[in-house]
């Protein structure tokens, strides 16, 4: 069976509890994605920032974007999947938190970013289907 670490995103960019907002929209920006990981200088994860959150939560609500930084987006413990996962728990995960992308862990480290590309590839057609309606229901 498929594993998250045979379809992650290897060693993905991390954007810092520290970073403004505006900085971490310039790194997306930069290396073309809609979402990034936020570690804390410990370099332990502390959530995901999605292009959205910084739509959402930051310029909808007329939020200078260098004046925010990216740990005040981070809520919560951050949903993860472990590295020796298959792609049938990466696929239950998803569709459980209704989330498009998973960092990868391994032990406490940060090694990787399943996308829900990455899973559909991986799985058999049927699941494919599925795993869209999933994530992308209400």
């Amino acid at each position: 069976m498929t594993k998250a670490r045979d379809i992650m995103t290897r060693s993905p960019a991390c954007i810092r509890t520290s970073d403004t907002v505006l900085d971490a929209a310039k790194r997306m920006a930069q290396v073309s994605v809609g979402a990034m990981p936020i570690c804390g200088e410990d370099n332990r994860l502390k959530g995901m920032l999605t292009d959205r959150d910084i739509v959402v939560k930051v310029l909808a609500e007329g939020k200078d974007p260098r004046a925010i930084r990216a740990g005040e987006l981070a809520q919560g413990e951050a949903v993860t999947i472990g590295a020796d996962d298959d792609a049938n728990e990466i696929f239950r995960t998803m569709a459980r938190h209704k989330v498009r992308r998973l960092p990868v862990i391994d032990g406490h480290d940060l090694v990787g970013i399943v996308a829900q590309a990455d899973v559909a590839r991986a799985l058999k057609d049927p699941q494919v289907g599925e795993l869209v309606e999933a994530i992308s229901q209400d």
